[in-house]
Order: C-alpha cells, then sequence, then structure tokens
C-alpha cells in the first residue's frame, strides 16, 4: 500500500457538491492500494499513521503524534499512486489493485485506525471526489508497506 501523508488545519472531501467528510487539525491521507496488499499492509500503515510524529512539540521539532495534539484523519482513496509514467506521457495503473481488493483494503485501513483510537473521516472510495486542504508546514509524507520494518 502507498499512502501520501499531508500535516493539515483543515481538510474535506465533497461528492457531487456534498461535504462528505472534513476535519480540523490532522492528516489527509490519500491512500492507494496494490495488487499484492494484504490486510497486514493495511494494519502496519494504519498504526505508522497514528504514531507518526509530525506535529510540532513547545520547541517547534516535529516530535508528537495524532493523540499527543487531538488531532483527526481524512482519508481518501487515491488509485493514481499507483501510476506509473516511466514509459510515455499516459500513465498505467497495471500495479494498482481492482476494485473489490481496493475496496476491502481501504476500509481496512479505515477500521484499523479506528481500532486504534483514531477519529476518521472518509471519501467515498471510487467515487469522483473534490479534496480541498490547508497544508501545515507544509508537510507531506510518503509511506510505503513494501519493505516494512516494524
Amino acid at each position: 500500500m502507498r499512502l501520501l501523508v499531508q500535516r493539515v488545519s483543515r481538510a474535506e472531501v465533497r461528492v457531487a457538491n456534498s461535504c462528505v467528510g472534513s476535519i480540523a487539525s490532522g492528516l489527509l491521507v490519500l491512500v492507494g492500494v496494490g495488487l499484492a496488499d494484504t490486510a497486514e499492509d493495511a494494519d502496519y500503515l494504519a498504526k505508522k499513521t497514528a504514531l507518526l510524529r509530525v506535529f510540532e512539540d513547545a520547541e517547534g521539532r516535529m516530535n508528537l503524534a495524532l493523540g499527543d495534539v487531538d488531532g483527526s484523519v481524512l482519508v481518501v482513496s487515491q488509485f493514481t499512486l499507483y501510476g506509473e509514467c516511466q514509459k510515455g506521457n499516459r500513465p498505467s495503473f497495471v500495479a494498482a489493485a481492482g476494485a473489490e481488493l481496493g475496496r476491502a483494503l481501504y476500509e481496512r485501513y479505515v477500521e484499523a485506525l479506528r481500532n486504534l483510537g483514531v477519529r476518521v473521516e472518509t471519501g467515498e472510495f471510487g467515487a469522483d471526489m473534490r479534496v480541498e486542504l490547508v497544508n501545515e508546514g507544509p508537510v507531506t509524507l510518503a509511506l510505503e508497506s513494501t519493505g516494512r520494518m516494524s
């Protein structure tokens, strides 16, 4: 699985002009699922997200996690994170999971975050969405479950 994690002061996602998820301070997480991904990948990345120390402490160092700052997470499915652009100019998505596996692991990631005590809002899997955010810092990190250590 691949995540693009952005520290935000606010974020929201809209489907057909209706807000389906919004948060104040926290993380916007775009989630891509690959063909070989498993439930263990979703669980690993949920824990990594919940414990990621990207919020500033009193000394201005990125040393605090979501729970330390009472932050929330807005999770949005993003199969284009598996877009391959090495050959030609048109992205190929052959490495992205199909809708069934993609939805299952996306939902597993969301549920794993909730089981860790994280407040979670979501987009709508597979929908045409509009995401609006204010990136704090800016802080943007890419996380992958491939080659995970712990």
